[in-house]
Formats: structure tokens, C-alpha cells, sequence
């Protein structure tokens, strides 16, 4: 059971159902995002949440035999529909993966890939792109006089703000993180962390976290899932300290999982 949320849902899911095969690996999904807020899903491992924050932008659909049912939208677009461009969505819907994965390019290429592929040729314009997204996630400084260093050679703190650079670079309204910090270092993570309450003034963020204090740090909602079911969402400090479902109170409470 979800709650409603008062803030204006950017992201809207009704009855969403998803199958790999035989397997039901998302069960009547309903929720409601809430726009430029941080959402936090958490629960245990193989619960549905990462399939969940991937069928926002239907990164499931390069998996075979994936099966939909219901409805997502993002600003009351349709986003599992017939006309829908998955490029263009996937250009309003950023995403980060678990471990910094920047392309095997320069710094320079890597925040100017997604523009350039969306046609932007001007090299004035890119590079107002790219100063643009670095200062965004706090890298120009360091990294003004070396954007044609290789981005692997940077340590992983830097190459996971280039891969929000990156997924900022095509102006996207809402960024989806799937444990965007579970590959770094605890004040790495804090930096991360940081990042992301200053980005959320002109964001939507969905994180997947399995770190439950990093949920109640920095998200405003949250969202626990178990065995493909959403089984309660709502404001992250009452789904912590009073939750309505005894499955919820018992995973935070760290009885399970």
C-alpha cells in the first residue's frame, strides 16, 4: 500500500507489473514521484527496486523476454507509449549506474557525448556544455586545464560526478541513481551525497540505495520494497520512525535483509 503524495507527482506509476520470462519481478506497482525531491527505494537484495527505477526510463527493454503491464508517466506523457521516442525519453530521464562507468573517452567527450549525439556540432556550444556540467557537480576547478585527460584516469569519486555531468549534459528533468555511491569511500559518499541536495533544486532524483541511513539523509521520500511489491511509501522520516506496515518495520529496524 502507498501513500499520496502532496507535492505535484512528476513521475506517476499505476498498476505497473514487469515479467523477465515467468518470473514477476514487479507486482502492481502505484506510486507517485513527487517533482524535484529526492526518492529513496530501499529493501532487501532482488526485491524489485532496481527493476523498478529502471523501468522509468525503459533501460528493461534491451532485456529479452521482459513483459509490461500498467502505466508510467513523467509529466503525464506516456512513457510506455506507442508514440513515445525512447531516445527523447531517455534524454529527459538521466541515468547513473552503481559503479562510475564513464566512457572509455576524454573528460571533454565524455560530458559532450549525449549533446553531440542529440546533434549539437558547434565546439563553442559543447564546451559551454561541458564547463557548464563540471562546475554543476563541482569538478571545473580541478578539472578545467585537463579535459583531454582520459576519464578512466581519474580516481572513482571524480569518475562518478563525470557520470552525473554526463547524464546532466542533455538537460534531462528528472536523474535516476542506482546506488550511485555503493562503489565509493565513506567521504566520498558524503561528497555524493552533498551533491545530489544541491542538485535536487532542478531535479527530480530517484536513488536505489541499500544503505538506509544514506536514505534517511538525504531523500524526502522513500519507498520499500519486498519480493516485487511496493509495499510502503511516504515521507522517509515517518516510513523510518512510524511505519504503517509491520514488513517495513522490521526491515528498517534491521530484523531482516
Amino acid at each position: 500500500m502507498t501513500d499520496v503524495v502532496e507535492q505535484r507527482a512528476k513521475i506517476r506509476v499505476v498498476d505497473f507489473n514487469l515479467h523477465y520470462g515467468d518470473f514477476h519481478a514487479l507486482k502492481s506497482v502505484h506510486v507517485d514521484i513527487p517533482d524535484r525531491q529526492i526518492t529513496a527505494l530501499i529493501g532487501p537484495s532482488g526485491c524489485g527496486k532496481s527493476t523498478l527505477l529502471r523501468s522509468l526510463n525503459r533501460m528493461n527493454d534491451t532485456i529479452p523476454g521482459v513483459r509490461i503491464a500498467g502505466q508510467v508517466s513523467i509529466d503525464m506523457d506516456d512513457v510506455y507509449g506507442a508514440n513515445t521516442n525512447v531516445e527523447q525519453l531517455r534524454r529527459r530521464i538521466g541515468m547513473v549506474f552503481q559503479r562510475p562507468n564513464p566512457f572509455p573517452l576524454s573528460v571533454f567527450e565524455n560530458v559532450a557525448y549525449g549533446p553531440r549525439l542529440h546533434g549539437t556540432r558547434s565546439r563553442t556550444a559543447l564546451a559551454a556544455t561541458v564547463e557548464e556540467g563540471l562546475r554543476g557537480v563541482g569538478l571545473w576547478d580541478a578539472l578545467m586545464d585537463r579535459l583531454d585527460d582520459h576519464a578512466l584516469s581519474l580516481p572513482a569519486e571524480q569518475q562518478q560526478r563525470l557520470c552525473i555531468a554526463r547524464a546532466m549534459a542533455t538537460r534531462p528533468d528528472v536523474l535516476l541513481m542506482d546506488e550511485p555511491c555503493s562503489a565509493l569511500d565513506p567521504i566520498a559518499t558524503r561528497r555524493i551525497e552533498s551533491l545530489m541536495r544541491e542538485l535536487v533544486d532542478r531535479y527530480t532524483i530517484v536513488i536505489v540505495t541499500h544503505n538506509m541511513q544514506q536514505a534517511q539523509r538525504v531523500s524526502s521520500h522513500a519507498g520499500f520494497m519486498l519480493m516485487g511489491e511496493l509495499v510502503e511509501f511516504g515521507a522517509t522520516e515517518q516510513l523510518f520512525a512510524a511505519s504503517r506496515d509491520q514488513r517495513t518495520a522490521d526491515y528498517v529496524a534491521g530484523r531482516f535483509g
